[in-house]
């Protein structure tokens, strides 16, 4: 069918302003190739439509055959000298709430086929995305998905991002109220709305139907909240300023209870304060994040409540409640009981970890294991069919990189399973721990330091080979992989999560993982943990083993794995780990430097494969070595409650790192706190060689910063971000000195 036609069936389920916007979009486009529209005008037009610039290839592909890497800078269109478009990107597909329909993951399916690489990617915000798009073609794909009621708009970009919310949402025993009508109204009301448009960064927002449960994830957001009745009458909890990313913020308590009326013109009031009051062009401190940290929660709300004074009434505020029950879902067949077979069968381990019964009896949810995420365009049309000849075309995306279908007659599981399985989909282990989540990483995202996809899939093959996902000691955990330190896969709050790094040894570089244990899953995400160390990626399994199988054989009773690292002490877990932080010598055993599933030498960006011109352990290496360890005195020190003490040790540990980079360059530098930060600011901050090459001198800035707040009072929470911010200034520091190195400017 040609795009004109695709235009013709967007009338009757697309709004007219979005149509157009297509339309605008593609005359942009067309207008950029002509020169006639700046390129980095245009790149926010594009993200603001879900196309994202992606590392190309980058030596691996889904079929495992590594090419020559070729790379899409994200934020830049690539453009030669007769304005070729030749770099296929990623589109951002927004899923709100995870709803999709049959004939939605039909449309996707074949526009993997036509568009892209055949797979279809859920990610852990419930979107879709598409890799190895070409731009030209992206204006098809937005009218095609408009046919079948999806907008891409705002998918990315400095805007509201997808709506997120639990994938139990109306089928959960513990809700006190279904969640997903109040998610479907907050999207649309701020969809395109006048006052979401001037955002310095993202905005994420989640809902919850239960405070003690991973749900939503709501502390973790811009936006979060939690289903509450009070006085017989439906609110929220809301909670403002969470964040993973590099440095993680817990949400903070907005109101105990904002009744359902009050939910989208508050919300409004809190997008205009964050529009109004938000950096704008610093983006390294434009989240929510740091806006509240810096007001405080009493001074941000009363600027809120200010602003939702001032709005004028809208219709749309409380409209939605009146025909609030078309959000109901039903069934498609009778509620049945489960005829047993035999046990102990693989129906049986998949039906354990794989099924959640409803609150309505004589159902069920339906997890489908989808592994990194992915599905083939097969896949997803199986999974159309299931979903019609099961349900009402109930599925929804999870934030685990799965599908659900929901309100499945407990009858038809043994039959549901078998056909699962003919499309491969019949993977056990949903949500346990061989359910390994990973961002994209080096596969195609430009950030990436390690292969966070690779590691997982290894990871998850390694788990299942062991039989743990029905362990009753270790089953439950979450384990969590991102490519770098921002947080994609969401390692801050995984029981063992890991985030890629990258180390000199000699005159190479080598794929390490900052290993970060203690996070919490459950209650939305309620604490962060914190990287103990980094670790060679070849030895990540057995890290895993060691940790697993040590908590199996020493736990007390009912402690979870949280409390029991916290009771062990982050020193005892350091210890057992140790020895695998050594690095083997090249000729040793070379496959430490290569990452998983790539079989070309490690390396990262622009740093090539060099020759150091000095001894293999540098006293810049000594020095940097030295400051981890400082780290980890802090972490210690936080774990004790001595807290100005962990903040002085952080500190500490960036100075040590700082000195040992200026000493290169200053060879007279002494060990004055005044003289340290000044010669690194003259010699690496000024200079730009500091500066990280995606992020800028963003974490050079954590140094100055913790110089310059000797008399600040520490609570827990500034001390933990202070130990997080010496992290990242410390591997900033590491990759400072690799650059340094193989140009020839270090020893």
């Amino acid at each position: 069918m040609s795009a004109l036609g695709w235009k013709e069936r967007l009338e009757p389920v697309m709004a007219e302003d979005l149509a157009a916007e297509i339309d605008v979009f593609e005359k942009q486009f067309e207008l950029c190739q002509l020169g006639k529209i700046d390129e980095k005008v245009f790149a926010e037009t594009r993200l603001r439509r879900g196309v994202y610039g992606q590392r190309y290839d980058n030596g691996q592909r889904h079929d495992g055959v590594a090419s020559q890497a070729l790379e899409f800078p994200c934020g830049d269109i690539v453009k030669g000298p007769n304005t070729v478009w030749d770099a296929p990107g990623m589109m951002r597909i927004k899923v709100p709430f995870g709803r999709l329909s049959p004939e939605q993951l039909e449309m996707m399916a074949d526009l993997s086929e036509e568009y892209a690489d055949g797979i279809s990617h859920i990610t852990t915000r419930q979107d879709v995305q598409l890799h190895f798009v070409h731009i030209e073609d992206t204006p098809t794909l937005m009218r095609r998905l408009a046919s079948v009621g999806i907008t891409t708009r705002e998918a990315c970009g400095n805007s509201v991002r997808n709506v997120t919310a639990c994938q139990y949402a109306g089928t959960c025993q513990d809700e006190p109220f279904d969640v997903t009508p109040y998610a479907d109204a907050l999207t649309h009301f701020l969809l395109g709305h006048d006052d979401v448009q001037n955002f310095g960064r993202k905005f994420k927002v989640a809902f919850s139907g239960c405070a003690d449960q991973p749900c939503g994830l709501t502390t973790i957001h811009d936006l979060g909240l939690i289903a509450k009745i009070q006085n017989g009458e439906r609110g929220f909890a809301l909670y403002v300023g969470g964040g993973l990313g590099s440095v993680p913020h817990p949400a903070q308590l907005f109101d105990d209870f904002v009744p359902e009326g009050e939910l989208l013109p508050l919300a409004q009031a809190i997008c205009r304060v964050f529009a109004r009051l938000g950096v704008k062009r610093n983006r390294n401190r434009a989240r929510m994040k740091f806006l509240v940290a810096k007001l405080g929660i009493e001074a941000f709300r009363a600027e809120v409540l200010e602003e939702r004074a001032q709005l004028n009434d809208d219709p749309r505020w409380t409209s939605y409640l009146d025909d609030i029950e078309r959000h109901d879902e039903a069934p498609l067949k009778p509620a049945s009981s489960l005829v047993r077979r035999s046990a102990d069968t693989p129906f049986d381990h998949w039906r354990a970890t794989n099924v959640r019964p409803q609150k309505q009896a004589g159902y069920g949810v339906v997890t489908i294991s989808c592994p990194l995420g992915d599905l083939t365009a097969l896949q997803m049309r199986a999974l159309a069919d299931l979903a019609r000849k099961y349900t009402r075309g109930t599925v929804r995306a999870t934030v685990e990189q799965n599908l659900v279908l929901r309100w499945i007659s407990d009858a038809d599981l043994p039959q549901l399973y078998d056909e699962l399985c003919a499309a491969g989909l019949g993977a056990a282990g949903a949500g346990t721990i061989v359910d390994v989540t990973a961002c994209p990483g080096t596969d195609t995202c430009k950030l990436g330091i390690a292969n966070s996809r690779g590691l997982a899939s290894v990871l998850n093959e390694h788990l299942v080979s062991r039989n743990l996902m029905l362990d009753h000691a270790v089953g439950d955990l979450h384990i969590k992989v991102s490519g770098c330190y921002n947080s994609c896969g969401q390692h801050h709050i995984a029981d063992i999560g890991f985030w890629g790094v990258s180390r000199k040894a000699g005159s190479h570089a080598v794929p390490h993982f900052q290993t970060v244990l203690g996070g919490q899953w459950t209650e939305n995400a309620k604490h962060y943990g914190l990287a103990i160390g980094a670790i060679p990626s070849r030895n990540i399994p057995k890290v895993v083993d060691r940790l697993v199988d040590h908590y199996t054989n020493n736990r007390q009773t009912g402690e979870s794995y949280q409390a029991y690292v916290q009771r062990l002490g982050k020193t005892a877990v350091r210890k057992l780990l140790e020895d695998l932080m050594a690095i083997p010598d090249y000729g040793e055993d070379p496959s430490f430097y290569s990452d998983w599933r790539d079989p070309r030498e490690f390396t990262i960006g622009d740093l090539g494969v060099g020759e150091c011109a000095g001894e293999v352990v540098s006293a810049v290496q000594f020095g940097l070595s030295a400051s981890e360890r400082e780290i980890f005195v802090a972490q210690e020190k936080l774990d004790n409650g001595e807290l100005s003490e962990a903040a002085h040790r952080a500190y500490s540990a960036m100075l040590t790192a700082a000195k040992a980079l200026a000493r290169e360059i200053d060879t007279q530098l002494g060990d004055d706190r005044d003289a340290i930060v000044a010669s690194f600011r003259t010699h690496l901050w000024d200079t730009e060689k500091f500066h990280d090459p995606y992020m800028g001198g963003k974490f050079g800035a954590y140094l100055f910063a913790a110089h310059e707040s000797t008399d600040e009072e520490i609570d827990s929470h500034r001390a933990r971000q202070r130990i997080e911010q010496a992290q990242l200034f410390v591997e900033a520091a590491h990759s400072c000195y690799s650059r340094m190195a193989d140009a020839g400017e270090a020893t």
